[in-house]
């Protein structure tokens, strides 16, 4: 099983051209993985009206629908994006059945909650389970392991019931938070090998406390040393929209757990402090949530607001930045965010909470400050925005820590933990509990 070639089955509520962090991953690892010699297939959520089957590359996905997508208009606030549930789906389960007959693949590599629906399949005889952990899922039904604002300090039944309730409802936050605790103790159970993308994933999910097999292995960037884009008139609109000057760059969610109130407050510091004319501009790319409505959220001074960029326009905007900002107060499990500002070699300022930790290497590639914390914030950009030398020192620093995150060095690792699964599958021995990060 040393160097031949897997038929590998990956599970994901979401695919492109949906994106976002784990829909990135999963194709990205898809595309490597099939560009490997091995068979790799996806199975995910059909949405809308997307086509049941197609070839992305090498990859074959197949989008299918359960029994709660039936009632989707009710149960999803989002009608373009729906969720799996935090149960086994007879509808999914039996879609799966099928498509596991006609692929027949050595490994299953589960994303998120669509494993639920796999784990009624999941049996000694059949393909071994393997789970890529991007958030707090198996402990925390929110996925995100905050309460009342601050990091949660683990589950409990009447805790999680009011924590949810704002943000499923009543009726469903009933529902998640039962479901997700029974199976995600059947998840424990059935799997072979649990991948948590960072430390802190793997300390949240208390996988070492509940004695669970797993390695630590971060997310990736396809690409490490992007070249810059082409002339495009489809991209060149929204490259026009950047400041003429260099500016402090934020890509994310224009939301809480993101930092983004603490990043507008350290920012309108710095202003305040040394005059807006002295402090370069403040470049937010993202999308807008509700709980900081563009409408009546006040913006400081030199903030320029810039929504739903594609991947390429980010990317030029990172390389013509001087540096970057991952103001998160939630425990960020892995943020390629921050990898991207590396790839084009700017030193980020981020908080030390999370998986930014093993990302950012305080003092060398960028700074680390405490969460929550605006006047650190501002203390820490008017500190390299005072030292451009500095900033270039970090910057190439940084570009040379990313290599333990291109998909050459990570991508090698999921392959020999699918070859450790196997083989400990094939010799009855229990598997390593591996702890290492990158």
């Amino acid at each position: 099983m040393s160097s031949q070639p897997m038929r590998i089955l990956m599970l994901t509520q979401s695919y492109p051209p949906i994106f976002g962090g784990i829909e990135r991953h999963v194709r990205d690892l898809g595309q490597e993985l099939a560009s490997r010699g091995h068979s790799v297939s996806v199975v995910t959520l059909r949405q809308q009206e997307m086509a049941p089957l197609e070839q992305d590359g090498d990859v074959r996905v197949y989008r299918i629908r359960g029994t709660v997508h039936r009632f989707a208009s009710l149960l999803f606030r989002n009608p373009e994006r729906w969720y799996a549930p935090p149960f086994a789906d007879p509808g999914l389960t039996a879609a799966m059945r099928r498509i596991i007959a006609q692929e027949e693949p050595d490994i299953v590599h589960a994303h998120n909650w669509m494993v639920h629906s796999y784990l009624p399949l999941a049996r000694r005889s059949g393909p071994p389970l393997v789970v890529t952990l991007h958030d707090y899922g198996l402990r925390c039904p929110k996925w995100v392991l905050m309460y009342e604002g601050a990091p949660c300090s683990g589950p409990a039944m009447r805790k999680c019931m009011s924590c949810t309730a704002d943000h499923y409802g009543r009726v469903k936050s009933v529902v998640t938070v039962l479901a997700s605790r029974r199976w995600s103790a059947i998840e424990r159970c059935r799997t072979a090998l649990f991948l948590p993308v960072s430390q802190a994933v793997a300390d949240g999910n208390a996988l070492a406390q509940h004695h669970l097999p797993y390695q630590v292995i971060p997310n990736f960037l396809s690409d490490c040393d992007p070249a810059p884009p082409q002339e495009s008139e489809a991209l060149q609109p929204y490259l026009d929209q950047l400041p003429d000057r260099e500016y402090i760059l934020y890509v994310g969610a224009y939301g809480r757990f993101k930092g983004f109130h603490i990043l507008l407050d350290a920012y309108g510091r710095l202003v305040q402090a040394q005059g807006q004319n002295n402090v370069p501009p403040l470049v937010l790319i993202g999308y807008e949530t509700s709980e900081f409505p563009l409408a009546s959220t006040p913006l400081p001074p030199g903030a320029v607001v810039l929504r739903h960029w594609p991947h390429d326009a980010v990317m030029e905007a990172w390389r013509r930045s001087m540096l970057g900002v991952v103001p998160s107060i939630w425990p960020d499990p892995c943020p390629t965010v921050a990898m991207e500002a590396m790839a084009m070699a700017k030193p980020v300022i981020a908080t030390h909470i999370g998986g930014l930790v093993d990302i950012v290497a305080d003092g060398e590639t960028g700074l680390l400050v405490p969460p929550d914390d605006p006047a650190a914030l501002a203390h820490a950009l008017a500190e390299l925005l005072a030292a451009p030398e500095r900033r270039r020192k970090m910057g190439v620093a940084g570009h040379r820590r990313l290599g333990l995150f291109c998909a050459a060095a990570v991508v090698p690792r999921i392959e020999q933990a699918y070859r450790d699964v196997l083989q400990g599958r094939e010799r009855s021995e229990p598997l390593p509990r591996k702890t290492t990060s990158p």
